[in-house]
């Protein structure tokens, strides 16, 4: 990362520091101590970033994201380490909300090999479809067959 990738995430860092609450600018504020103690990492990491010096690590980041109200996900794509197409959002990887999976959708999902897919497609299929003899008005073989017995 260069110079300017970590002056311009310390900056939103410290930007969310401040609208928290966290008095980071005074040398006796105790904000870079508290931030630290809260979110169970160094302080030494706090003030490294900072004083624009490094870019947390990943567990820092883990740690220091949700008190300050962001994402894992934000933190990481501000600091240039992802990008969002690398870490979409699960609502991303979701199909159109007017889709309608085929039958040979869920056979591929469920695993089903190609040479057997007509034959998943035809057996699944029967249980879907409206039995003809209900539609016909007359009771299913099996409810003849028990109401005979």
């Amino acid at each position: 990362m260069n110079s300017q990738g970590l002056d311009e995430f310390a900056g939103w860092v410290e930007g969310l520091m401040r609208r928290r609450g966290y008095d980071i600018d005074s040398p006796r504020g105790g904000g870079k101590s508290r931030i630290a103690d809260e979110a169970g990492v160094h302080r030494a990491a706090v003030t490294r970033l900072l004083q624009r010096q490094s870019m947390p690590d990943l567990e820092t980041m883990r740690r220091i994201a949700p008190l300050l109200g962001v994402s894992v996900r934000d933190m990481l794509i501000r600091s240039g380490r992802v990008t969002p197409e690398e870490l979409p959002l699960a609502a991303d990887l979701l199909p159109p909300t007017d889709w309608q999976p085929t039958m040979e959708d869920f056979a591929r999902w469920l695993g089903v090999p190609d040479e057997r897919m007509s034959v998943f497609v035809k057996v699944v299929s029967q249980f879907l479809e409206p039995d003809a003899d209900a539609e016909a008005g007359e009771p299913r073989a099996e409810s003849r067959r028990t109401a005979r017995d």
